[in-house]
């Protein structure tokens, strides 16, 4: 992962919440918050921690899923995702964080089931990122993720990564190499060990990804993504060239209608002991 990679800052909080939250992570983030809650299960006073909340579709189901007095901490690294996700609110009360999953700022053994939904890819250190989770898990607690498939499994992401490739002499990559970048599963069943959890419960879940059109979702892929920001990198003007290079390859792939493609991620649920 390059630096830029976790750059999610100017206008792409608004357009990944607006655009790409509903394209790829709302199907995903009803899953995961649908396993949490069977892990607290009718436990009104557990604690329930989301690292790397992004704009908030993972709390949202949280909010909705949890019992009522189930309290709700979300955290992420940058602090205008979490603006857009506070702004947008929840169905009940959620305290919002700034904190590093590296480093989090809370006491050991303070929380019931620690979350993470597509935002492991970004730990510069991913066996740190789950000791830090499994410090902060009581005995029996639950850490759970999901990490995107390798990205020929993902036809949204591919077609866009393909469309840009004759734009560029060296083409934007960010797609294959960090969202899709983490998909070898004894690789994440190794990391997870490291950091002194035991061997982790890997499923493969496909679900479907729709979108109004195909400009919608080449805005969302290539404006409220870092990809961004690797576009800009190699060349300021083309951002609007790269966006319009997506959109007609997913026409030509998908038709100029609404869209319905496969996306494939793996979800991770491992025992504190």
């Amino acid at each position: 992962m390059k630096p830029s990679d976790a750059a999610f800052a100017g206008s792409v909080p608004r357009l990944y919440e607006t655009l790409l939250v509903p394209l790829l992570f709302e199907p995903y983030a009803a899953d995961l918050a649908s396993r949490a809650a069977s892990r607290v299960g009718p436990n009104a006073d557990a604690r329930v921690l989301e690292v790397a909340a992004g704009t908030g579709a993972v709390t949202r189901e949280l909010a909705s899923r949890l019992p009522p007095h189930c309290s709700i901490v979300a955290t992420d690294l940058n602090p205008p995702m979490l603006e857009r996700a506070a702004a947008r609110g929840t169905a009940r009360p959620v305290e919002w964080q700034q904190a590093d999953a590296m480093r989090l700022p809370f006491p050991d053994s303070s929380f019931d089931a620690v979350v993470c939904q597509f935002g492991v890819m970004f730990f510069p250190d991913r066996p740190r990122g789950f000791a830090e989770a499994r410090r902060v898990l009581r005995p029996g607690g639950a850490l759970l993720f999901n990490s995107w498939d390798r990205i020929e499994d993902n036809e949204l992401a591919a077609v866009v990564q393909a469309a840009l490739e004759p734009l560029f002499a060296d083409p934007p990559r960010f797609m294959e190499r960090t969202p899709h970048g983490y998909h070898d599963l004894e690789r994440i069943a190794r990391d997870v060990r490291e950091a002194g959890l035991p061997d982790p419960r890997i499923e493969t879940v496909t679900l479907r990804s729709r979108a109004p059109s195909p400009r919608d979702a080449a805005v969302a892929f290539c404006q409220g993504t870092p990809l961004r920001d690797e576009i800009a990198a190699r060349d300021a003007g083309k951002l609007d060239a790269a966006t319009a290079a997506a959109e007609e390859a997913l026409a030509r792939r998908f038709g100029r209608g609404p869209i319905d493609a496969k996306m494939q991620a793996f979800v991770v649920e491992v025992e504190r002991g």
